[in-house]
């Protein structure tokens, strides 16, 4: 899996593409969370988007959810999930 080095205008483009529901921005917006690189370092938040992005049919985040996944407790994915259900209930 690669990670590429996210700059604050490309996070920015990323938030902005994945209100259009686009797999590739969800999945780098899980990428920048999971890394912490343009944004502190937060599993729930990548969980949220790695999931949204798995959703949209995207491997890659679904490979990355797992992973991160293990460093999680339950509570931590329950809410990740919650927060990807009411993301889903805004931007559909």
């Amino acid at each position: 899996m690669n990670v590429a080095c996210i700059d604050v205008d490309s996070l920015a483009q990323y938030e902005r593409d994945a209100k259009t529901g686009r797999a590739e921005a969800l999945y780098n917006l899980g990428l920048a969370y999971s890394t912490g690189q343009g944004v502190a370092q937060d599993y729930v938040a990548a969980h949220k988007w790695f999931n949204l992005a798995a959703m949209r049919g995207s491997g890659e985040a679904k490979s990355w959810r797992n992973q991160i996944a293990e460093e999680m407790n339950a509570g931590q994915i329950a809410q990740a999930q919650k927060l990807a259900r009411e993301w889903l209930n805004i931007f559909r």
